[in-house]
């Protein structure tokens, strides 16, 4: 059976307004994020999900709250849904970074990550991971996920087959709450839309795919 899983990204942080890297830094979302996350519930009032989970990081879950509170839904909160460690970059930017990091950085993300932070292969093995068990434990159902731009863009990759080195290459831009929206049939898995403002309708999605 076919299940339709929507990844969404948290609302936007004073740090991701600063272009700065959050990764494990567990901020809350600031009053642009809170907006953000009252029209994802708007949005999922229309999509009605039969499910919800997210990253038990402090982002994730405020931009959740407002949509499970109007759905009456407990999200359920997986710790391998959190975001990539950036290590020695975390509350910096990349023009911040010594020279060397940064170059190194740009030209190969996975293979030169940076220097104290989480391999973004094995964060991408953990997030296909929780996406498989997702698919399986809500077959035939509508599934929203809060998560983070980084690991949203390597699930992507993961998923679709392409090199996780290209993934800021192949996905330069993931909106804060913009929406990515996965089909997952018996551990097949096909990319119906990506980066959708939640203020596009539910319906308007549909026909996305």
């Amino acid at each position: 059976m076919r299940t339709t899983i929507v990844l969404a990204r948290h609302g936007r942080t004073e740090w991701h307004h600063g272009n700065r890297y959050t990764g494990s830094t567990d901020l809350p979302i600031d009053e642009v994020g809170v907006r953000q996350a009252q029209q994802l519930k708007d949005w999922a009032a229309d999509y009605a999900p039969d499910a919800l989970w997210a990253s038990p990081m402090l982002r994730a879950r405020q931009t959740i709250t407002p949509a499970a509170e109007l759905l009456g839904l407990t999200p359920t909160l997986d710790p391998r849904l959190r975001e990539v460690d950036f290590g020695s970059a975390e509350g910096k930017m990349l023009s911040e970074l010594p020279p060397a990091v940064g170059k190194a950085f740009e030209l190969d993300p996975v293979r030169d990550h940076f220097p104290g932070g989480e391999d973004p292969a094995a964060a991408a093995d953990r997030v296909r991971e929780v996406f498989d068990e997702i698919g399986q434990r809500h077959q035939g159902q509508k599934v929203l996920v809060v998560a983070h731009n980084t690991l949203i863009r390597l699930l992507v990759c993961r998923v679709l087959g392409l090199r996780l080195n290209d993934y800021r290459r192949l996905l330069p831009a993931l909106g804060p709450a913009a929406l990515v929206r996965f089909r997952w049939q018996d551990g097949t898995v096909g990319l119906e839309a990506y980066n959708v403002p939640p203020l596009i309708p539910a319906l308007r999605l549909e026909t996305l795919a």
